[in-house]
């Protein structure tokens, strides 16, 4: 019998669970490591929710992924037997003004297959009447949209894989003093060296200390807080059984999610937080973060105003500096892959993620220029020359 590939992915979160995944289902050996576990608390795909949406604005990729994400998450919950994505709906509201982004979103739902419907603000405040659309000029409703229980997701994803002949081991990769070395071997924590012939790494914000020349400070790890506020006693208004998901594009782009599992009515603030370590950081939300979300809840949500704080949450994006991913082969070490930039809005794709990832690392292909990391030196030589 012919000798099978060997995959080693580090990481197992949003990217590198679903190509440990996609690659052992196209016929790969594959190892998954991961230094706390799948959906843990340092990772940036842990926490409780993650939303899916096709609005993404002009020219991109991402609204065609989603359409694909959302097939193979709910294949994989008929398949696993437990629900994963919850369609809630998901409603953007457009802010009178700049709404460009909105604009351009609508004719890439259409070729995506995505169901939409365009609505004024007085049709939204007579199906939503627990929201306060003033200054919202009209919105997107994607009805098929939602969230997606994000831990759970992660642990469902390894869980999966584990059953069908992946190996997982909990350890850390020690960083070498080169990242060439990587393609020899990786040294983990237990004091084992896993050998393989490709390695993956999909290990989100720690791509930076891994790679300090091939990635460096290509990926920017920021604080983001997350909120979860108490509705009212009784008051189902601010389920998912009575509302959407939404995304409020204003000055400050905020979004949240329904009341769900318990957990309380989720808000958060888009806005890239400051730099954070993801291992060593004490995850304590601002003063200021609570303050501009209270205030904003009470204005958009008036049935909500001076809601208890039931919960909160830190997490952090890792941003490339154009928010597009990276998926490409290592400059120099050709066997070593590195997948990861997810820059706040990656969760969703993972299984498409996945699937690329598989394709293009089994079958020796290039990655997709969109992603790859020549685009920084493109970009770098360009702005020389301005």
């Amino acid at each position: 019998m012919a000798r099978k590939l060997h995959v080693a992915v580090v990481g197992a979160g949003a990217f590198g669970g679903w190509a440990a995944l996609s690659s052992l289902r196209r016929g790969a050996r594959v190892t998954l490591v991961d230094a706390w576990g799948p959906g843990n608390s340092r990772a940036s795909s842990g926490g409780e929710t993650r939303i899916v949406r096709g609005t993404y604005g002009p020219s991109q990729p991402y609204t065609r992924m989603t359409a694909r994400a959302m097939q193979l998450w709910s294949e994989h919950e008929k398949q696993w037997g437990r629900q994963l994505l919850h369609r809630t709906g998901v409603l953007w509201m457009a802010t009178a003004g700049d709404d460009q982004f909105e604009r351009a979103s609508l004719p890439l739902l259409r070729e995506a297959g995505i169901s939409y419907e365009e609505l004024s603000a007085g049709e939204m405040a007579r199906r939503w009447q627990q929201i306060n659309f003033e200054g919202v000029r009209w919105g997107i409703y994607e009805p098929d949209s939602g969230f997606l229980k994000a831990r759970v997701a992660c642990q469902a994803v390894v869980e999966g894989f584990v059953r069908e002949g992946g190996e997982y081991r909990q350890a850390a990769v020690v960083p070498q003093v080169s990242e060439t070395s990587y393609r020899g071997g990786l040294n983990l924590s237990d004091g084992t060296q896993l050998l393989a012939d490709k390695y993956v790494f999909a290990c989100g914000p720690w791509l930076g200390r891994l790679f300090p020349e091939a990635i460096g400070n290509l990926i920017r790890v920021t604080k983001q807080d997350v909120f979860f506020f108490g509705p009212p006693a009784g008051d189902g208004r601010f389920s998912e059984a009575k509302l959407p998901v939404w995304a409020d594009h204003r000055d400050r782009f905020l979004y949240g999610t329904p009341a769900h599992d318990g957990r309380g009515f989720k808000i958060a603030d888009d806005t890239r937080g400051r730099e954070f370590d993801p291992t060593s950081g004490e995850r304590n939300v601002s003063a200021e973060s609570l303050k501009t979300v209270s205030e904003y809840l009470g204005f958009r949500f008036p049935g909500m105003k001076d809601a208890p704080l039931v919960e909160t949450r830190v997490c952090q994006y890792e941003n490339t500096p154009d928010n597009h991913f990276i998926i490409d082969r290592h400059p120099v070490a050709e066997k070593v892959w590195i997948v990861g930039g997810g820059s706040g809005h990656g969760f969703k794709h993972g299984p498409v993620v996945g699937e690329m990832v598989a394709g293009w690392v089994m079958e020796e292909k290039n990655a997709d220029p969109l992603f790859r990391l020549s685009r920084f030196e493109q970009n770098k030589l360009q702005g020389m020359s301005s």
